[in-house]
């Protein structure tokens, strides 16, 4: 069945989905891509801002995994290793364009039906300046949290994606975090 997707592709694990895309059933890409092309599009808005650009960089893994699947072992969970090529396509993008976009300009939330008109809009305040915030980070402390606290990565995955210890990982994610806490108190207390 060379060329077609079965309804039991579906049921395979990402690294079953990567040996058959390694066997020329390159039709298997998009299992993954429905798989884990909201949380790329979230992990690349949440460092560079824009929509736009995270659409494009999500395109970009996937070529790449297409490219190098013969790169891949499976030595470790699938989205470790799409997670590595993830930074690199972002650090290739960054290299490239050297312009850096406010993600208090691009990135918006949905309000929440639930709240208040004014709950809403302090929510949507506090919203804009965390995220103001986090664009003013340096890029190691903003991917190093990202990848923390809104992808789950463990400390140890993280240093090796970022190929650095775990001791470096966690001294990133803490001054990250401390320094985010300042940044954010500084916009609050003096913009707003």
């Amino acid at each position: 069945m060379k060329g077609k997707r079965t309804p039991a592709d579906r049921d395979l694990s990402d690294e079953q989905v990567m040996k058959g895309i390694q066997s020329g059933r390159v039709e298997m890409l998009a299992i993954l891509f429905e798989r884990h092309h909201v949380k790329l599009f979230n992990f690349f808005l949440r460092l560079c801002g824009n929509r736009v650009r995270s659409e494009d960089l999500v395109q970009d893994v996937f070529v790449r995994i297409l490219k190098y699947n013969h790169t891949y072992r499976e030595t470790g969970p699938f989205v470790f290793w799409m997670y590595q090529i993830a930074r690199r396509v972002h650090l290739d993008s960054a290299r490239r364009d050297q312009a850096v976009s406010s993600l208090e300009d691009t990135w918006q939330e949905p309000r929440s039906r639930e709240a208040n008109p004014d709950e809403a809009t302090v929510l949507e305040s506090e919203t804009r300046m965390l995220r103001r915030a986090l664009s003013e980070l340096p890029e190691k402390k903003r991917e190093a949290l990202v990848l923390s606290r809104f992808h789950d990565f463990k400390y140890r995955e993280i240093a090796e994606m970022m190929n650095c210890t775990v001791s470096t990982v966690k001294i990133l994610v803490h001054r990250g975090i401390k320094d985010l806490r300042r940044i954010y108190g500084g916009i609050k207390g003096g913009v707003q």
